[in-house]
C-alpha cells in the first residue's frame, strides 16, 4: 500500500476558555487515513467536528493531542501546504477584482510562473464555466458564480489533495452535477479529494469512502458500497417482462417478495436529460 496522504493518529481538539480551562471537546481522538487517488467523504450533522478537523489537516489550528499528518508532514509544513487546494464552506473572494485577477492573485500567493497562471487561469475558467463573467466584478456574481469561481481558486496550483467544505453550496441542479463531474474527473487525474457535504446524494455518487462523526467521535468509517449493501435483500431487473413472467417471479418468491415496480430514475438524471434535451432544441445564435 502506498503511503496515505491523510493519516490522523489520535486527533484531538478540545477548545479552552480564556483561563485555558476546557470549555468543549470539538473532536475525540481520531484515526482516519485517506489513500492516494480516492475521493473520501467526512459526514456529520452541525457541530459533528468535521470543520475542525479540516482546520486541523491545513494547519490552521493546532491539536490538544494526537497527531495529523498530510503528504506524511506536520499540516503547517510549507511544502505541504503548497500541494493542497481548499474550497471553504462560505465563498471569501474580494468583490473588487474580476475573475481572472482573482486567480492570478492565488497563482502569486502560490509563486507561480506568471506563463502558467495565465494557462491556469483560462483552463479554469472555462472548467468552472465562466467564460461569460471573466471580466465582471465578483461584487456582481450570484452565489453561484461565486462558488464556482471558488473552485477554481481551490485548484490554481494545481494540488495534489483537494479538500472541498460543501462544493454545491449555492448552485443549482446543474451547477452541483457539473461539480460532481469534475471530482470525478480529479480523481481520474489521480488527485485525492477529501469532500464534505450535507447533500448525501452528492456524497454517494462521487465518494469511495466515507467517514461519520457524530459529537466529535467517529462512529463509521468504509466504503461506500459495503456500507450501503443490504445482504438481506436481492434486486433483479427484468427486461420488459409481461405479466405472465411477472406471475411466475411472484410465484417462485412466494412471500419473501416485498415489491414488484419498475424501477425509478434518480432525479437528478431525469433533470438532466430534459434541460440537456431543452437546450438542444434552441436554435444556434
Amino acid at each position: 500500500m502506498p503511503d496515505p496522504v491523510i493519516q490522523t493518529k489520535g486527533l484531538t481538539k478540545t477548545y479552552t476558555d480564556f483561563w485555558g480551562r476546557a470549555r468543549v471537546t470539538a473532536l475525540h481522538p481520531l484515526a482516519l487515513e485517506v489513500q492516494p487517488g480516492e475521493v473520501f467523504g467526512l459526514l456529520g450533522p452541525n457541530g459533528s467536528g468535521k470543520t475542525t478537523t479540516i482546520k486541523l489537516l491545513l494547519g490552521l489550528l493546532r491539536p490538544t493531542a494526537g497527531d495529523a499528518f498530510v503528504f506524511g508532514r506536520d499540516p503547517g509544513d510549507r511544502e505541504a501546504k503548497t500541494r493542497i487546494g481548499y474550497l471553504p464552506e462560505e465563498t471569501y473572494l474580494y468583490k473588487f477584482l474580476d475573475a481572472e485577477e482573482t486567480l492570478a492573485f492565488f497563482g502569486r500567493l502560490f509563486a507561480l510562473p506568471a506563463a502558467t497562471i495565465r494557462t491556469r487561469t483560462d483552463e479554469l475558467i472555462r472548467l468552472v464555466g465562466l467564460q461569460h463573467a471573466r471580466k465582471r466584478r465578483l461584487g456582481e456574481y450570484s452565489k453561484g458564480m461565486a462558488r464556482r469561481l471558488g473552485l477554481a481558486q481551490a485548484l490554481i496550483n494545481d494540488p495534489a489533495l483537494v479538500i472541498l467544505d460543501e462544493p454545491t453550496s449555492g448552485l443549482d441542479p446543474i451547477g452541483s452535477a457539473e461539480v460532481k463531474d469534475l471530482i470525478l474527473r480529479l480523481k481520474r487525474a489521480g488527485k485525492t479529494v477529501l469532500l464534505c457535504s450535507h447533500l448525501l446524494a452528492d456524497v454517494e455518487d462521487v465518494c469511495d469512502r466515507i467517514a461519520i462523526l457524530h459529537q466529535g467521535v467517529l462512529r463509521e468509517s468504509g466504503r461506500v458500497d459495503d456500507l450501503l449493501r443490504a445482504d438481506d435483500r436481492v434486486a433483479v431487473e427484468l427486461r420488459a417482462p409481461d405479466e405472465a413472467l411477472i406471475a411466475r417471479v411472484k410465484e417462485a418468491a412466494g412471500d419473501r417478495v416485498l415489491s414488484v415496480a419498475p424501477p425509478r430514475e434518480r432525479l437528478e438524471a431525469h433533470f438532466r436529460r430534459i434541460i440537456q434535451a431543452a437546450a438542444a432544441e434552441q436554435p444556434k445564435p
